[in-house]
């Protein structure tokens, strides 16, 4: 084998591109390559790849970093030609190496993207010797090219909608989620109806009305823009929410127990509130022994707390029940509520009838947030490897890598 196309086989250049030369410069202490395009490459604009017509030699040679050779740094190195594009006026012609405006080949992209989801950020910038916000601006052209080259919005029919704070000062990211696939298809910043527009602009009016379940909170804004962009779709409210909707009016009851006990004869009941404070949160399966002794006495003393701790026990039995079975049992439950005598439950029942329609269609088709709450978990571990990155848009390209399915292979791995 030539001992060129040994170069090119080690820089990962071999489509297209002719290596003309080996150097070492002492200063950089790094091998720098001169490349160039195979002759009769027609110019094409960097920016769209259309054809276009030569302009002028640019600014002379410029260099791009490559993979390191071993121990030493390399740098492949050529003329930067400009064009005329028909679309974008004067721009430099494209590369077969490298992005349009980047610094990096296309071999060092893709291994700083692998690298930065399957690695900790001090060690891909040990590794590669770069800084982490560099390797934020990298991971955000890799997924943009992954997103121009595949619809990530293809056959979406079953999607799920959250929001998730991801820095101080209440900033947070809309998140969309695809059911079926389990993948992060949008993330944006931000968490109101324009923001959630934005995405069904994307989705496009076509796309919109394939879809046929969306999963999210109660949240009016979400609600709202899903009656308004997606006509054929059924809402179904997250279950989760809901429960947690009957723990916060449990815990309401037990604080006004707790307060009516206060005083020299209520020390007694007041420990036994105080003992029943996590028995009442947790599951019943969870329990232990000394917790269901603890709700057994609230039978005896504080009967409207236990009746209403039956009530959230019940709520969380008709979304395992689901179906129309489940359907049924809630009719009983809000029948339940009201009749409790239990304020904190009348108005549950309320909210639950207002939202009835959202919980009928989730407990009938069994759609949950659980999928989008597993990404935000994710998410949040992404956001402390993210520390650093200048923009949200670095830390949404990190998480369409990770979650989305948009991190390429190791070059020179495509076939593992």
């Amino acid at each position: 084998m030539r001992s060129v196309r040994v170069w090119a086989r080690l820089l990962g250049v071999e489509k297209g591109v002719v290596v003309e030369g080996v150097d070492y410069d002492e200063d950089a202490d790094a091998l720098v390559v001169s490349v160039r395009p195979r002759r009769g490459s027609k110019g094409l604009c960097g920016r769209c790849g259309l054809e276009a017509p030569g302009f002028d030699q640019g600014r002379g040679r410029r260099r791009w970093r490559a993979l390191d050779l071993g121990e030493v740094k390399a740098y492949l190195e050529a003329d930067a030609p400009r064009v005329t594009c028909p679309v974008h006026g004067v721009v430099v012609a494209r590369v077969p190496w490298a992005r349009h405006d980047t610094g990096h080949t296309y071999a060092f992209d893709d291994t700083a993207a692998w690298l930065a989801t399957h690695c900790s950020k001090s060690a891909v910038g040990q590794l590669l010797r770069v800084a982490w916000r560099t390797v934020g601006e990298i991971i955000t052209r890799v997924v943009a090219d992954a997103r121009a080259a595949h619809d990530p919005f293809d056959g979406l029919r079953r999607i799920g909608i959250d929001e998730i704070s991801y820095k101080r000062g209440h900033r947070y990211l809309t998140v969309v989620v695809d059911h079926d696939s389990g993948r992060l298809v949008w993330a944006a910043p931000g968490r109101d109806k324009a923001t959630l527009r934005r995405f069904f602009d994307e989705l496009g009016e076509t796309r919109c009305a394939a879809v046929r379940l969306v999963s999210s909170d109660e949240a009016h804004w979400i609600d709202k823009v899903v009656k308004e962009r997606c006509p054929n779709a059924t809402r179904c409210a997250d279950p989760f929410h809901v429960v947690a909707w009957a723990s916060n009016a449990l815990d309401e009851v037990r604080r006004e127990v707790a307060k009516a006990t206060r005083g020299p004869g209520g020390k007694g009941h007041a420990q036994t509130l105080h003992r029943a404070r996590y028995a009442l949160w947790k599951n019943p399966e969870n329990l232990t022994e000394r917790q269901q002794r603890t709700l057994e006495e609230l039978l005896d003393t504080h009967h409207p707390l236990f009746v209403a701790y039956l009530l959230k026990e019940q709520l969380r039995l008709v979304f395992r029940t689901r179906g129309y079975a489940g359907v049924d049992l809630l009719d009983q439950w809000v029948d339940w509520a009201r009749e409790s005598g239990v304020p904190q439950f009348r108005d549950l029942a309320v909210t639950i009838t207002w939202h009835r329609d959202s919980i009928d269609a989730a407990l009938i088709h069994g759609l949950s947030n659980g999928r989008v709450e597993a990404v935000n978990t994710k998410l949040r571990l992404l956001t402390r490897i993210a520390f650093g990155f200048r923009s949200p848009d670095a830390l949404i390209a990190l998480a369409m890598l990770d979650l989305g399915g948009y991190c390429p292979p190791l070059p020179g791995r495509q076939a593992a």
